[in-house]
């Protein structure tokens, strides 16, 4: 365990030497997504890319499902090994594991029996749904891989392993890209090309992972002998994974309800917010990155009682992912349509892409700072901030913002409705830290 690095290294250097891994690993994805999407506009079918632009929410919901082991079993291990209890930590990460695949299995298996009812429910059409339920089989059929795949990535930062968490991020990508333009095109498959290319690049992903676990880990196993499903395990990872998980899973419900509401505006609009979603995250996972890759220096402070360091680590994260929210929404914003004509060709498309990538944008500064605080939330076990927070910027907060200035605006509404929710998210942040964390660190 790398002590040296979280009790005693300067704060900037800890920091980024645990974060840029996570962005590098995030910016990678990125760069896939945008790549992904890159090739299905190039077919210049509208409704397939909105068939596959409905199905965003569900990749996300994968995400929150993984989030649920990953980063709830990191923020017990961080705690865990602050306190130097190795063999708790094996414990531990063994249960997440082998819970996260049987969670998959099971979702695997209700996805595909209520494959239609959700394909509607994601909002498709008569036009969009044979596309949308091509790319829905074959990313549920991957959906094991995929949940797994976020728990070693978690867990190897927590041990201070943030390199290879990294890597295997990045060689999973690269396999998608690569796979991309030869299932899209070559091989004339469209949406399921795209969705085969996702499933194989996270089977390789967790290949990696696997292999990582067994010849470097110091602390992580797949061991079955390890493996405990006691009562105090359970509870300490789904009390802060459920409330991680909300981010996500908020995220799949806010897109899905947007979708819904720009329904009445033609499946254009559906498409071209798919793809400034996309774009957004550029600033997103960027910032996402700067944000969890703090987690564990706050999680170990916190179980090594290490209050001003912890301090002095909440005030960099801020002024770190705050400044990158600022800087993403100038150069996204001035370059706005420069970027949307690479997707789309046609002028009007191009302007009202723009117009709802800069409101999109305007929330970052904000975002970044409240992921912090929930980010502080999780590493601490402040379960119930953690859960409230993560409703917040897409759920508690947007879903009325949503309803209420789509009436009031219309299209316009809807486009304004997450910087809205984002002011909301800031004020109930900074309420929360108040009540839960206030007197423990300040």
């Amino acid at each position: 365990m790398q002590n040296e690095l979280f009790e005693k290294t300067p704060i900037p250097k800890a920091y980024m030497k645990m974060a840029l891994p996570v962005v590098m690993g995030m910016v990678v994805t990125l760069i896939y997504n945008l790549v992904d999407t890159y090739f299905i506009a190039l077919t210049g079918n509208t409704d397939l890319i909105a068939g596959v632009s409905l199905c965003a929410p569900l990749f996300t919901l994968l995400l929150a499902i993984g989030d649920i082991f990953g980063i709830g079993g990191s923020s017990v291990i961080s705690r865990v090994l602050g306190s130097h209890d190795r063999d708790g930590a094996r414990s531990k990460s063994t249960f997440c594991i082998y819970t996260s695949i049987i969670t998959g299995i099971i979702f695997t298996i209700l996805m595909l029996v209520f494959k239609k009812q959700v394909v509607m429910l994601l909002g498709a059409t008569d036009n969009t749904y044979d596309y949308a339920q091509q790319y829905y089989t074959w990313l549920i059929l991957a959906s094991t891989f995929v949940i797994f795949s976020l728990v070693p990535s978690n867990l190897l930062r927590a041990e201070g392993k943030a390199m290879e968490s990294m890597v295997g991020s990045v060689v999973g990508t690269v396999v998608n890209i690569i796979l991309d333009p030869i299932f899209i095109f070559k091989l004339g498959l469209g949406a399921a090309g795209a969705a085969m290319a996702t499933a194989i690049g996270y089977v390789v992903t967790s290949v990696f992972f696997v292999i990582i676990i067994i010849k470097k880990s110091d602390v992580l196993s797949i061991d079955p002998a390890n493996l405990s499903f006691d009562v105090k395990t359970f509870s300490g990872v789904l009390a802060i994974g459920l409330p991680s998980s909300i981010t996500n899973l908020m995220q799949t419900v806010g897109i899905t309800l947007t979708n819904r509401y720009l329904q009445p505006y033609g499946d254009d609009n559906i498409a071209i917010m798919g793809i400034v979603l996309k774009i957004v995250n550029i600033a997103v996972l960027v910032i996402v990155g700067l944000s969890f890759g703090g987690q564990p220096l706050i999680g170990y402070c916190y179980g090594a009682k290490l209050r001003d360091r912890l301090k002095k680590i909440m005030g960099f994260g801020m002024a770190l992912t705050g400044g990158t929210g600022l800087t993403a929404l100038f150069l996204l914003s001035l370059f706005s349509k420069v970027i949307l004509g690479r997707f789309l060709t046609d002028p009007d498309m191009i302007d009202m892409g723009a117009r709802m990538l800069i409101f999109q944008l305007l929330g970052m500064p904000l975002m970044g700072i409240c992921l912090i605080v929930i980010c502080t939330f999780q590493a601490t076990g402040k379960a119930a901030g953690a859960f409230i927070l993560s409703s917040c910027r897409q759920g508690i907060a947007f879903w009325p913002a949503l309803i209420i200035l789509s009436m009031a605006a219309g299209l316009n509404g809807v486009i304004a409705a997450q910087v809205t929710a984002d002011i909301i998210t800031t004020v109930v942040a900074f309420l929360l830290f108040r009540v839960f964390l206030w007197r423990e660190i300040v």
